[in-house]
């Protein structure tokens, strides 16, 4: 360096004095605590989730139909689109909160039903719901969960909860399972009409997926990588279903058990009248059926193609969704689902008109990641990103946000 340069630039050796605060060197950190801590997005849970997970249950979670197109389709829907800042907006402090059904909610998104769930972790239906209690926010629960109506009450009996149904051929046995939800407190039900048959799950076919999972030579040796998850399978309590006492046998075999392919709108009109809270219908895929199932006395609607494991290259929900908005926002509750990784795909559904989101998969590799722990960081960074997102976008509550913050590329 030049003799006449500025100090500063002028090199020199450096004194001991001026390294120790440069020279942090932190212990190391082992454990379920740290090693979420170190998660920063719903993408680095997965990554942790497949680390110990066997590839059964990991699969099941991560996989969809067939070609697993209509997934990666509302995944990218989500990527495809940009958001429009304002500028100049007071966002200091951000209100999350909304009301969905009548209910106030901490944050704009639940937890989805998601079935056999104490197969991906132990911990289950009772991580998701409690998480989902201490955060302010609906959780539901799946007829095929692995915890019974009862006990998930009772483990959030705070929590807002809400009951999943699939109708089976045998209406009895139907409204046997509402009348428990209703016992048990759970005041919404909501009825998905998108399976009338399974979808091709071909990672479950290949993976010789069965209920509960089978100590076959393939999986003793997944299980040799992954033994906490085999640790905590064999030493809990064998999976329980919300709808059946025990089962065993392949997912395609209790599914085609479960699934009535007979079912019709007036079985809608019909659990209208057998259940006196409010009524949610999962599954909308077009405009005219979101408004015939309003007109048979839904509630609310979720617009979903079954996170992309029912119909492979079914509509995405996030282009249905301006079209379902605009006709009848304001008559019903509009949520939505599939596809949903970050509070940035949360806030994009917001302000397309959804009135609240759920989420599935995204919860899930929370779960695997780290049982109850991983779902409270799963909800955390989502509710980090979500009020990023808002901040930037220069909105500090929920309401505010409106299809002139989004818009949706390549002619979507």
């Amino acid at each position: 360096m030049h003799q006449n340069a500025p100090p500063a630039l002028q090199r020199r050796v450096p004194k001991l004095g001026e390294l120790a605060p440069l020279m942090q060197i932190k212990k190391p950190a082992a454990g379920t605590k740290a090693r979420l801590k170190k998660a920063n997005t719903i993408a680095d849970l997965r990554v942790i989730a497949k680390r110990r997970t066997p590839r059964a249950p990991f699969d099941y979670t991560d996989g969809a139909a067939e070609a697993e197109i209509t997934l990666r389709r509302a995944r990218e829907a989500f990527l495809n689109l940009e958001f429009r800042p304002g500028i100049l907006r007071n966002v200091r402090d951000v209100d999350l909160g909304t009301t969905i059904l009548g209910q106030s909610s901490m944050l704009p998104f639940g937890i989805a039903p998601t079935g056999f769930t104490r197969m991906m972790q132990s911990e289950g239906e009772y991580a998701g719901s409690t998480a989902a209690a201490a955060a302010g926010i609906p959780y539901t629960l799946s007829t095929m969960g692995t915890a019974s109506i009862e006990d998930v009450a009772a483990a959030a009996p705070e929590g807002t909860n809400w009951f999943q149904l699939y109708l089976w051929a045998d209406r009895e046995r139907s409204i046997g399972l509402i009348e428990r939800a209703a016992r048990a407190g759970y005041d919404t039900l909501m009825v998905t009409v998108d399976t009338p048959v399974g979808g091709a799950r071909l990672r479950d076919v290949r993976n010789g997926m069965t209920i509960p999972p089978a100590l076959t030579l393939k999986t003793v040796l997944d299980a040799s990588y992954r033994p906490a998850w085999w640790f905590n399978f064999l030493t809990h309590e064998p999976l329980a279903f919300a709808s059946l006492s025990r089962y065993s046998g392949t997912v395609a075999e209790l599914i085609d058990s479960m699934f009535d392919p007979t079912l019709s709108f007036d079985d809608l009109a019909w659990l209208r009248e057998s259940w006196k809270g409010k009524l949610v219908v999962k599954g909308i895929q077009t405009v005219d059926d979101a408004k015939r199932v309003v007109d048979h006395g839904a509630d609310g609607i979720v617009i979903s193609n079954h996170g992309g494991r029912q119909l492979d290259r079914a509509p995405i929900p996030l282009h249905l969704l301006p079209a379902i908005a605009g006709t009848l926002k304001g008559q019903t509750a509009i949520m939505l689902d599939t596809g949903i990784m970050s509070g940035g795909d949360i806030v994009a559904a917001l302000a397309l008109g959804a009135d609240f989101t759920l989420i599935g998969r995204a919860y899930l590799y929370g779960l695997m990641a780290g049982g109850r722990k991983g779902v409270d960081r799963a909800v955390e960074i989502l509710r980090m990103e979500t009020a990023r997102t808002m901040r930037l976008l220069g909105v500090d509550k929920i309401s505010d946000l409106n299809p002139d913050h989004v818009r949706l590329l390549n002619g979507a």
